[in-house]
């Protein structure tokens, strides 16, 4: 674990989404005779609820009143939620009960680590945290006074036979805590990742630092030592779901806490060992590889020339190249070098293969007041972690440490300003930090096995000061949107969902989940019509690209850069012939930047054209429908009006 870079790159993270379309009809129901008797009552509307953390810390994960979704748009910046889109499952949301976590809880009496548990597991009465990671052994947040794996013998002594393994240490206090967060919530999904293999194991004969001695009979027993640690948590009551092989294996200097230089070579050859042992022992573990950053972090880079080694930017990609893949579920990310766009570049290189986020720990600097701790980890990890991982393909988002001291320990080398979901104060209080809220804004509303879809998102993981958002769909087909606000100052915005509408207004920095169930009457019949793959030109070419920019997902980024005048236009290529019934311009969060009149123009050769729609804007979503379904090539935005705005989009969707 590092502490995160300051200032990393933005990524863009926006979604193809469903602008403001006809709800389903409702069939028509015979009244019975008593329902006859009675003056009938119109249906209540379709109501979201809503829960609220503040960047002050006013409000933290506390109920407001609920919204109640109206008929038609909005002018206001509108979030469309679309239904019909899908990504990524979801297996949850959580951190690590990691050895120093275990003391701390440890500690309490009973019923208040009780009531601490239930505060971080519990669905019901607390966020219900889903998801963890675990250390196999000892990390940098050890109580103990010295380092540990599960089989460590004298200097100079090895064990191949492995006839010393033991998980003793972990049955003191870490499996008790285990078992009773399982009971708690039984849809708790438990991901192990070592620090280091045993000493003698290694070419230095430390946990801290050295290699993985290169030596078939040393793959092999690691391999082995890997499938004993998962067979023995299966027997103490905990099974494992997810296996990696190391922890930040491009960290190869840790500061006097267990890690591991371990090569893409190296990688390899441990997991193609582990693969088919750990499939006959335990089919229900699947492996997933990297576990370390976004990018390669600067002082590894350094560290890997100043050591004649090859930095290996590209790491997960050539383990995900290698034969070893067969064995690999997908790959494990952490958040201190790069940004979330990192997952979705991945991803694209290897759709078949999964996105896990694993590990971020809030930290401050020395001279941070508790106000300022909370705000500025409230509103990174909002922006970055809990909306940026999520959209850019993460199965799981999981911070560091469940519960640490007020002091940020016991730690055992390694970091000295992190956080953690919990803090034990010195007088035996358990109080919740800011990343417990930014956690607990999914794991409470978004359960294991709901899948994100459609959402426009106009903020960025760099801070522009706009709305970014995600939504899920869940198992018992419940929604859940998260929303966070970048900007400092209150932003009021809209949800549509078919044809209904809700306004909100979010105070600056602030963070927010919206539900609504399934018996919800915002069904909708139209689909948007996929554009990844399309190109686009633009006139002017637009402030900072020479064009339109189109994401992977089909999304888009521009602005005219000057005042509006008739005739800047936007024009896109479908590359093929392509049905459609309606067109949204969303001009997103650039407040006033929509264009004050607009022209719709086809064409199947981008030579001759045909107006579709015209008409005068009023607000940042325009929608327009068509009066036949249109089949077409190109689609052509033009300005019509005048004003001193820029025009900007971000987003431009076609529906059929």
């Amino acid at each position: 674990m590092r502490r995160r870079a300051v200032g990393a790159a933005a990524a863009t993270a926006a979604a193809l989404c469903l602008a403001c379309v006809p709800a389903a009809q409702t069939a028509a129901v015979t009244p019975t005779a008593a329902t006859a008797a009675s003056p009938s009552r119109p249906a209540p509307p379709p109501r979201a609820q809503v829960w609220l953390t503040t960047a002050d810390g006013a409000q933290e994960l506390r109920q407001q009143a609920p919204v109640d979704f109206g008929r038609g748009p909005s002018d206001l910046t509108t979030i469309t939620v679309d239904p019909n889109q899908s990504y990524q499952s979801v297996d949850g949301f959580g951190g690590a009960l990691t050895d120093s976590s275990a003391a701390v809880l440890s500690r309490l009496p009973r019923t208040t680590r009780d009531s601490a548990l239930r505060q971080l597991f519990d669905p019901a009465r607390g966020i219900g945290v889903s998801f963890l990671r675990q250390p196999i052994g000892s990390s940098d947040f050890t109580a103990a006074a010295a380092h540990y794996t599960y089989d460590d013998m004298p200097a100079g002594q090895t064990d191949f036979a492995l006839r010393h393994f033991s998980i003793a240490h972990d049955q003191r206090q870490i499996l008790p805590l285990l078992r009773q967060a399982k009971r708690l919530n039984p849809r708790l999904t438990v991901m192990a990742t070592p620090w280091s293999p045993p000493a003698w194991m290694k070419d230095g004969d430390s946990l801290v630092g050295g290699h993985l001695k290169d030596d078939p009979k040393v793959y092999d027993a690691y391999a082995r030592y890997l499938v004993k640690f998962v067979q023995a948590y299966a027997a103490a009551g905990v099974p494992v779901d997810y296996l990696t092989v190391q922890n930040e294996p491009q960290n190869r200097k840790p500061s006097a806490y267990p890690g591991t230089d371990l090569p893409v070579q190296a990688q390899v050859k441990v997991i193609e060992a582990l693969g088919p042992l750990l499939h006959r022992a335990s089919p229900r573990t699947k492996i997933l590889a990297y576990d370390h950053n976004w990018t390669t972090h600067p002082d590894d880079i350094k560290t890997a020339e100043q050591m004649g080694e090859d930095p290996q930017t590209d790491y997960p990609y050539e383990v995900l190249d290698s034969p070893a893949a067969r064995w690999i579920a997908g790959t494990a990310y952490h958040c201190y070098s790069g940004d979330p766009s990192a997952q979705s570049a991945l991803h694209d290189a290897h759709p078949d293969k999964g996105i896990w986020f694993t590990e971020c720990s809030g930290s401050h600097g020395a001279t941070d007041t508790p106000a300022q701790i909370f705000r500025g980890t409230l509103t990174w990890h909002a922006r970055t972690i809990t909306v940026g991982t999520t959209r850019n393909w993460a199965k799981s988002v999981a911070d560091w440490n469940l519960a640490l001291d007020a002091d940020g320990g016991p730690h055992n080398g390694g970091c000295d300003t992190c956080t953690a979901l919990l803090t034990v104060q010195p007088d035996g209080t358990v109080t919740p930090s800011a990343e417990f809220f930014t956690i607990g804004h999914l794991s409470k509303f978004v359960r294991p096995g709901a899948v994100r879809i459609g959402s426009t998102n106009y903020g960025t993981t760099g801070w522009n000061g706009q709305l970014t958002d995600v939504a899920f769909r869940n198992p018992d087909g419940s929604t859940a949107l998260v929303v966070h606000n970048e900007n400092d100052d209150p932003r009021s915005f809209a949800v549509a969902v078919g044809d209904r509408t809700f306004a909100y207004s979010l105070p600056g920095g602030a963070l927010a989940t919206f539900t609504w169930p399934r018996s919800a009457d915002l069904t909708s019949r139209s689909h948007a019509v996929p554009l990844n793959g399309a190109s686009a030109t633009s006139q002017p070419a637009g402030q900072g690209a020479p064009d339109l920019a189109i994401d992977a997902d089909g999304s888009t980024r521009w602005s005219s850069g000057a005042a509006q005048t008739p005739g800047q236009y936007v024009q896109i290529d479908l590359k093929k012939r392509t049905a459609f019934s309606r067109v949204a311009v969303d001009s997103g969060d650039n407040l006033g930047d929509y264009a004050r009149g607009w022209q719709i123009s086809t064409s199947d050769d981008g030579v001759t054209w045909r107006t579709a729609a015209a008409g005068t804007g009023t607000g940042q979503l325009t929608v327009a429908d068509l009066p036949r379904t249109t089949t077409a090539r190109y689609v052509r935005v033009t300005s019509t009006g005048t004003a001193a705005n820029w025009w900007s989009l971000a987003d431009l969707r076609l529906y059929r």
